[in-house]
């Protein structure tokens, strides 16, 4: 390249201003629905773009490693939001049996966009074209190998900053496939030994993350031990869709109370107790039933789950599974709800309860200390195994609408510019 590099301005004793973003996720999971951490990392990818400091990204593609600068980035970003169309792919590409014929195309567009790229794992030759300090910041925990930390972790003026959303497959593994929990105590052990900063979506990951690392410390020889990398916390915005009445599901009951849950079907998100309260729901006693509306992809590790949502007699009437809506209409349906329910039992932020509560619609939760910390008293809070309770506690919110001591006027939530505020003052 000419000039020997890309040159970074850079100052002693200075913050470097230089930001790399790994997108590696994000180039992996295209054509697949976002998902929170998704969308976490396509805020990062706006934002740097939004401002004057340079900024590149890092992804790991199929053939090795390519590096995208501000223009390269600009046109990642179109093509992930539809505004254009992926390119075809590159012949090469074709013997590559594990990619989609979509991830395909990405893959061969990336390549096509970067500013420089390697073949192989040969990352530190492309890490030669920065010359001076940068921060790397990886937000969706892809790329995080040892190779790939290694070589950031050799060039000098590298600062590694590493957002982790929680550590609930080291607290509640029984939630989580085997793999993954072995996945995650791997990157959480890479983190520990070389980034220079963890951030946190609150407090209650950042004091998970600290015990965890300490334990993984205490797990080596004294002379292997190192010191933590400091933790940051910084709340996640919202981003919330406006609300639009014309893009309502067609097949929802007009008129009915309605709660809605968002979320994977998965186990650690609990709709196993809503189903017991609908199918225990006595309509002389209790009143009409309402509706259900469950706005989430089935998961992993739930076939009673879904055998229960397959066969139920209510499936169509009153409970209703919708699997790809849009932001828009999810956003219609928290608006019109009664209430969202979220019976999780663990979670590293929350962000339901949040854009619900943003929207002004009352939450019913379960204790989870990352909620409390956001919301604080404004959920109704009920014991994720007590089907009795959220019986009780979703019968009050039909007797009074979505108006009350429930609903969450004077709500401030979060927002991105905060959130980047802390962030990119520590990087």
């Amino acid at each position: 390249m000419p000039g020997g590099g890309i040159r970074l301005d850079t100052t002693t004793n200075k913050q470097p201003t230089v930001r790399v973003l790994d997108l590696t996720r994000m180039a992996s999971r295209m054509g697949r629905k976002p998902t929170g951490v998704d969308r976490v990392e396509l805020a990062y990818l706006r934002e740097l773009l939004e401002r004057d400091t340079d900024c590149y990204a890092l992804v790991r593609v199929a053939l090795g490693y390519v590096l995208l600068d501000r223009s390269g980035m600009t046109s990642f970003l179109h093509r992930v939001q539809g505004k254009t169309p992926w390119g075809k792919t590159r012949f090469w590409l074709n013997f590559f049996g594990r990619l989609t014929p979509l991830q395909k195309r990405v893959h061969s567009d990336l390549w096509r966009l970067a500013r420089v790229r390697v073949y192989g794992k040969n990352l530190p030759k492309l890490l030669q074209s920065l010359t001076g300090e940068f921060t790397y910041l990886n937000i969706g925990h892809s790329g995080l190998t040892e190779a790939t930390l290694s070589a950031l972790d050799a060039k000098p003026g590298v600062k590694i900053s590493v957002m982790i959303h929680d550590t609930i497959p080291l607290d509640f593994p029984e939630y989580c496939r085997p793999e993954s929990v072995d996945r995650f105590r791997g990157i959480l052990r890479r983190v520990l030994y070389h980034a220079d900063l963890v951030i946190c979506n609150s407090d209650k990951t950042r004091q998970d993350v600290v015990r965890h690392m300490a334990a993984l410390n205490e797990e080596m020889d004294e002379a292997d031990r190192v010191t933590p990398p400091h933790c940051i916390v910084a709340p996640l915005g919202v981003d919330i869709s406006r609300a639009d009445s014309t893009v309502l599901p067609p097949e929802l009951p007009e008129d009915r109370p309605l709660f809605l849950c968002v979320g994977t079907i998965e186990p650690r998100k609990n709709h196993a107790i809503l189903l017991d309260v609908w199918e225990e729901w006595d309509e002389e006693e209790d009143g009409p039933r309402p509706v259900l509306g469950i706005c989430g992809a089935r998961g992993w590790m739930n076939q009673e789950t879904f055998r229960r949502l397959d066969r139920t007699p209510m499936r169509g009437i009153d409970i209703f599974e919708w699997p790809d809506l849009s932001d828009k209409v999810v956003a219609t349906l928290l608006a019109k709800s009664n209430a969202l329910l979220f019976p999780s039992f663990a979670e590293g932020y929350g962000l339901p309860p949040v854009e619900a509560a943003t929207l002004g619609t009352p939450v019913i939760s379960a204790p989870l200390d990352a909620v409390k910390e956001t919301l604080g008293d404004l959920p109704v809070y009920v014991d994720a195994t007590d089907s009795y309770s959220w019986k009780k506690a979703i019968k009050s919110r039909i007797e009074v609408g979505r108006s009350g001591s429930g609903a969450s006027s004077g709500f401030f939530p979060p927002t991105w510019d905060m959130h980047f505020k802390v962030v990119l003052k520590a990087t």
